[in-house]
């Protein structure tokens, strides 16, 4: 078990402390849920009366909370020192480095030093593994495959011949980098499956979430920029290039071709046809579907994706539509009661010409 006293905890973290830094931390919990001897957080403003009756010994804060009956750590981002102090009391677990007599590694693969390869893990020929990478049981590495430095392969992931990882990239769980692209033309009515000749590039510092599917390129490749983070259950189709530290949530599928550019967050399910481009730092909201591109910076939701305080008027709206509707109904009844009446005929003419009469001397 990690502990230790408050003031050490703040200075390793680099951030102002206030209060007892004596006191003795032994873990992080949330704020409703901490105990004496643990530090939380508070970084949603909606939460800071909760600091009166938390049980935690201390709690990390954003400079604008003056002040507390506990221990305070303050910093401008009280999320991100949240999250290094959960790393500092949960160090991961490391296997022991090695091979495994029962995991099945080519002769003709290569090995880092200090890599762990764990029971029931493939490589396969001329595969090439960085140094400290670690291979989860039914982990599989294909032909050809190479990883970099500092990689981790959950179990039951694959990584299919020709691809290449960076270094530090995660794959968690299921996940598939290499299937085949869905691609197939026809001929008599017939599917004739085309050859995906292409790989999956993943750059550095890339994790990919749970059951996430990454399909290599028919020609050249599929390729995830440096940085991204990728949710469970995600589809991204061959010849897709996503960029540097972008966000895909879980469900979001992504049709060939497409280019997302760096820092776009697509939230969950969001559906995008092939051959678009997605610019940089665009958000799309949850289950929206793309069909054009999409300019940098833009903001939108919404099937088709309009400007978000556009999409937000739209669903305020949505709750009106049946009285919309009945008064709509109740109006055009309305008027043509009053159109058969005569009371809405156009105005008449007049004179000479509207009445066929000539007119006074």
């Amino acid at each position: 078990m990690v502990e230790m006293r408050l003031e050490d905890l703040a200075r390793r973290l680099g951030v102002k402390l206030v209060g007892d830094g004596d006191r003795i931390i032994t873990g992080v919990a949330g704020i409703e849920e901490a105990r004496e001897g643990e530090i939380t957080f508070v970084a949603n403003p909606r939460y800071r009366g909760k600091l009166l009756t938390t049980g935690a010994s201390a709690a990390i804060v954003s400079p604008d909370v003056e002040e507390a009956p506990i221990a305070l750590l303050v910093t401008p981002e009280p999320y991100v020192v949240f999250t290094k102090a959960l790393e500092i009391f949960h160090p991961p677990e490391r296997p022991e480095s090695g091979i495994s007599p029962d995991a099945w590694v080519d002769p003709s693969a290569r090995l880092g030093e200090d890599v762990t390869v764990l029971p029931f893990a493939y490589i396969g020929r001329e595969a090439e593994i960085g140094a400290r990478s670690i291979l989860h049981p039914f982990s599989y590495i294909g032909n050809r495959v190479r990883l970099g430095e500092d990689c981790c392969i959950h179990p039951h992931a694959s990584v299919r011949d020709g691809c290449e990882l960076g270094a530090r990239v995660i794959l968690q769980s299921g996940v598939r980098v290499g299937e085949d692209g869905f691609g197939y033309a026809q001929e008599g009515g017939r599917h004739h499956k085309i050859p995906q000749v292409g790989i999956v590039r993943i750059e550095d510092d890339v994790e990919i979430g749970a059951n996430t599917c990454i399909d290599r390129a028919t020609l050249g490749e599929t390729r995830i920029g440096r940085g991204t983070k990728i949710d469970n259950l995600v589809q991204v189709a061959h010849n897709v290039r996503i960029g540097e530290d972008v966000i895909l949530v879980s469900q979001v599928g992504i049709s060939g071709s497409t280019s997302v550019d760096d820092r776009a967050v697509l939230a969950g399910q969001v559906g995008v046809v092939g051959h678009i481009r997605i610019g940089k730092d665009v958000r799309i909201g949850a289950k929206s579907g793309v069909h054009s591109s999409i300019l940098d910076g833009r903001v939108v939701a919404g099937i088709p994706p309009l400007p978000y305080e556009n999409f937000l008027k739209v669903m305020a709206t949505l709750k009106y539509l049946p009285k919309m509707r009945e008064k709509l109904r109740r109006l055009e009844k309305q008027m043509q009661v009053l159109t058969e009446a005569g009371c809405c005929a156009g105005p008449s003419k007049g004179g000479a010409e509207g009445s066929g009469e000539e007119p006074d001397a």
